[in-house]
């Protein structure tokens, strides 16, 4: 009879261990999907499930808060290594990405938030390849959702206080009347890509970047013990090196993805400061 499939990620890997290629086992029983991404509740606290992704979100919390108050609650001219290391990521976010997209001047009152946005998505994507954890929170779209909308409702509410209603309508709509007789079309498309389309890309970049990157490694990481037997050995060994690839390229994804969500965030509020022309 055939097994049925775990519904948590937890689960996933608990399948019959005599179940390889070569043994009469189907791929079919224990191979990767969606299920690999919904987890049973662990706790009830309040009245509210807790599940896996949102324990592992508030400890990914927790330790950026403590991170940073050790790192600076005590801040000292000859900085140790925790404010050194600090200093360094948060002068890299304020003048890599926000001074170079905003502008010294303007961008300065957004820099706690950029480094918050950064570091909360950079340890979020970071529990895949943390042993027991090994799951992106970001690969579940309510995550990214989050953060999209925070951005959006800030990126629209200084359109409309920097330009007052007509203004904000000319910034959404990419208002120009030289463009002629296309110019209502063209409004029409820039007013549905800016309010409708734009928070949603902002939010599936992160997203599908985290799902396809946790998929890719958990089917090699299954592949190769579902491959382990007989003369599939070696499709096994070959699986496993794919496995550890994949993992070195997804550290590189988590901080890429990180930069992009803010880069982009900060590149919306300096067209929101922009002025109209």
């Amino acid at each position: 009879m055939q097994k049925e499939f775990a519904v948590s990620a937890d689960q996933m890997l608990a399948f019959d261990t005599d179940c390889h290629l070569f043994g009469g086992c189907g791929f079919k029983e224990v191979s990767p999907g969606l299920h690999s991404f919904v987890f049973k509740p662990i706790a009830n606290v309040g009245g509210v499930d807790i599940n896996k992704t949102m324990l592992l979100a508030l400890l990914g919390t927790i330790a950026i808060l403590w991170f940073f108050w050790a790192a600076f609650s005590k801040p000292k001219i000859v900085p140790g290594k925790l404010q050194m290391i600090g200093e360094a990521g948060y002068d890299f976010i304020r003048r890599g990405i926000v001074y170079e997209t905003i502008g010294k001047k303007e961008g300065e009152k957004y820099v706690p938030l950029m480094v918050s946005l950064f570091f909360f998505i950079w340890v979020m994507n970071l529990w895949s390849v943390i042993p027991l954890a090994q799951f992106p929170v970001t690969s579940i779209i309510s995550y990214p959702m989050g953060l999209a909308l925070i951005v959006y409702i800030l990126w629209v509410s200084l359109t409309f206080k920097r330009h007052g209603f007509v203004g904000a309508f000319k910034n959404f709509t990419g208002y120009d009347k030289s463009l002629g007789p296309v110019l209502p079309m063209s409004m029409t498309i820039e007013f549905f890509s800016n309010l409708l389309v734009r928070p949603f890309t902002h939010a599936v970049r992160l997203f599908a970047n985290m799902f396809a990157g946790h998929l890719l490694i958990v089917m090699f990481t299954i592949a190769s013990w579902y491959m382990l037997n007989g003369i599939g050995i070696a499709y096994a060994g070959v699986s496993f090196l794919m496995t550890i690839a994949m993992t070195a390229f997804e550290l590189f994804i988590q901080a890429v993805q990180a930069y992009v969500f803010v880069l982009l965030a900060c590149s919306y509020i300096q067209g929101a400061l922009a002025e109209h022309h």
